[in-house]
Formats: structure tokens, sequence, C-alpha cells
């Protein structure tokens, strides 16, 4: 249900499979509305701290799973903005897998668009969630993008990436991340660069925001 109000900052929700074009979407609604209106805030900088474990167990963690990502902290935090405070977001190191010692400040705003692969699977995110969007790309598509940015951004071997998506990532976006698709308000097809799409959402937001 799309619902506002002018006392509380609107929430956007933005679930989809890795890479099929959450970041770009988010992206685009920013600079539609202004940067200076929206925060902006990825689930995977709330997975959990696994530096207790070797970079070699770390880097065979499930990464896809829900258990691995620490939402309640992501809950309270959305909660205190919706307060009207201030709050130290975690950050996460993606070639260690660890969580970064250092945290961002993110301060209230009209808008608060949340993104990752499983943010529609969790009731009590959707809960928060004013507006819920799933962005809906092919998976051929969606495992050339991760292939292309894992070797580019987080330093790994073709060889590895693809062993993960078979072992790893395919069987969690089947079980978890694609069936979170009924939960969305809208559904954006063939990913960020759907224009027409793009535009519907925008007016939507524009019209909920004023």
């Amino acid at each position: 249900m799309i619902t506002s109000s002018s006392s509380r900052p609107f929430i956007i929700g933005i679930g989809g499979g890795s890479g099929s074009g959450k970041t770009t979407v988010a992206k685009n609604i920013i600079k539609a509305i202004g940067s200076g209106n929206v925060v902006y805030i990825a689930h995977d900088d709330y997975y959990r701290d696994r530096s207790s474990l070797s970079q070699a167990e770390r880097a065979v963690v499930n990464y896809d799973h829900p258990q691995e990502f620490e939402t309640e902290l992501l809950v309270k935090q959305l909660q205190e903005l919706l307060d009207g405070k201030t709050i130290q977001k975690p950050t996460y190191d993606y070639t260690d897998h660890v969580r970064s010692v250092q945290t961002e400040s993110i301060h209230p705003a009209q808008v608060i668009i949340v993104e990752g692969i499983l943010v529609l699977e969790s009731a009590e995110l959707r809960k928060m969630f004013d507006l819920k969007i799933y962005v809906d790309t092919d998976s051929d598509i969606r495992l050339i993008r991760r292939i292309d940015r894992d070797m580019k951004e987080r330093n790994r071997e073709f060889d590895f990436i693809v062993d993960q998506y078979l072992k790893i990532v395919r069987p969690m976006y089947l079980q978890f991340i694609e069936p979170s698709k009924r939960y969305a308000d809208i559904i954006i097809p063939h990913g960020g660069q759907n224009t027409m799409a793009l535009d519907l959402v925008l007016a939507k937001v524009r019209e909920i925001i004023g």
C-alpha cells in the first residue's frame, strides 16, 4: 500500500537480484528529486561482522541468505531516522568480506531509499516501506553484470564468481529473492534502463512527496 505523510520521511524499498539494476533505479530517483532531499542506504552494508573467521572461511559464507544480514540493526536505524535522529550507518569491505571500522553519518531526509537483494523478503522492512519496487531482469544479464562488477571492483577470479553463482547465488535467488517480487507495489521489468517504467515510478514519487 502506498501512503504519504508530511510529518515523516517517505521510505522506498528497492529489491531484485544481484545485477538487476537496483542501484541504477535508486540513482535515477535521487537525480530526479534532488540529492539534498534523499538519503540512500544499501542493505549490503548491514552484513554481519564475520571478522572472527579466516579470510578463506569468509570467502565461502552464503552471503545471499537472509540470516547473513543484520536486518534488525537496519530496522532500528530506519526508525531512528523516522524519529528525526542521525544514525551511524555501518559500511562493508567487499574485498575482505568484513565490516569496516568506519561508519557513515546519515541525517534524516524527505525520502529514504533502501536497496538490496533481500529488502522485500524481510517482513520487518516491508512494514516500514511506503513504496516497494522490484527490479526484474533476465538471469543471463544479471550474471554478466555480476561477473563484470566482481572482477573489476571486488578483485575476484572468474572461476570463483561462476562457482559462487551456481552454488549460492542462483539457489538463493530462487528460494528467497524472486519470490519476494509478490510483495512489490511496482515491478520494473528489463532492469534499470527501462525508461518508461522509471518515468512512471518518478511521477508517482513526485506526486506523493509533493
